[in-house]
């Protein structure tokens, strides 16, 4: 039986292919979100798909729209993904905190008036900071972040505690790092992505950062907040999400080999977040989840970027801009 669900930054890269996840099994979707550009979903899916999700436009920091559209849309599942990310949250820090906390609260402020089943938000693993003894960190290791996106992504964690606390909301938050593959097209930890769109458009990119990351394909990312929002969690759940610790020397020769003359580099000290995340915790929650080969989930991305380099639609805007 379909179900309804209302998903907030839709239009962004782990939300589109939310969106494709459950249109393609037959669910009902209802996209809030600031922005109309449907570019990232045009790029995953068909277009008899996108028609039949809901689309609202509105602002998430405007708490009256969002008790409302939440209302009106019979959704009893919640994700959200609406925020900015680190360098918006860097070059902006009221707007970060207005967008990713106050934005959160509505949504939580939302679900305790209406009969919601269960909240899924974006964290991160950028709670953490740096982790310099290379350790594998479950949820029990210290936070101390290391950025204001960080420092958000913490308070939407304890605010989503207190609300069950308090009025007995059930959520769920998923810390993920290193997000590959289509439509993953802003911020430091897009490089790898953006270097896969330019070996299959013949063109050299250099990778910022060096070291090692927790590199996750985005069809499994989807799948943890899908598989989260139908399991009904009791309390305020966090969980790490975790696909592969990999290096960006890895990440990079395999680009080029896949390529196939390829000219990807890297260089630069590694992104300040630790690259090792223990994921047994959401994996004791819900069983077995997605868990896609480096190789295979490149490949996949890179397959996508040739189709629509050779349909004449691929989006090069990030290339262009970088």
């Amino acid at each position: 039986m379909a179900e309804t669900y209302f998903i907030t930054g839709a239009q962004g890269c782990i939300g589109s292919w939310i969106v494709k996840g459950l249109v393609e099994r037959g669910d009902d979707v209802v996209v809030f979100d600031r922005s109309d550009d449907a570019r990232r979903l045009r790029a995953i899916m068909e277009p008899e798909q996108i028609a039949s999700v809901r689309f609202i436009l509105g602002d998430i920091t405007d708490a009256g729209a969002v008790r409302r559209v939440l209302d009106e849309s019979g959704a009893r599942r919640v994700i959200h993904l609406a925020g900015l990310q680190v360098p918006l949250c860097k070059a902006d820090p009221v707007r970060g905190a207005l967008v990713n906390v106050v934005g959160t609260l509505n949504v939580f402020e939302a679900a305790r008036t209406m009969r919601i089943e269960s909240v899924v938000y974006a964290s991160s693993a950028a709670v953490y900071g740096l982790n310099e003894d290379d350790a594998v960190l479950d949820e029990t290791a210290a936070c101390e972040p290391s950025t204001h996106y960080g420092v958000f992504k913490r308070a939407n964690e304890g605010n989503a505690r207190v609300y069950f606390l308090d009025h007995g909301v059930c959520s769920v938050g998923l810390r993920p790092l290193t997000v590959y593959g289509v439509n993953r097209d802003f911020g430091l930890t897009s490089d790898p992505t953006k270097a896969m769109k330019s070996a299959v458009l013949g063109r050299p990119f250099h990778i910022r950062f060096g070291g090692a990351t927790d590199f996750q394909y985005v069809a499994d990312t989807a799948a943890a907040f899908i598989a989260c929002a139908d399991k009904k969690p009791e309390g305020a759940q966090v969980f790490n999400l975790h696909g592969e610790t990999v290096t960006v020397e890895r990440i990079a020769n395999l680009i080029n080999e896949v390529g196939e003359g390829a000219s990807i580099t890297f260089s630069g000290p590694p992104i300040p977040i630790a690259a090792a995340l223990d994921d047994s915790a959401i994996r004791r929650f819900l069983g077995d989840l997605p868990s896609t080969p480096l190789e295979t989930g490149v490949r996949e991305t890179m397959d996508r970027f040739a189709a629509l380099r050779d349909a004449g639609t691929l989006d090069t805007t990030d290339l262009d801009n970088q």
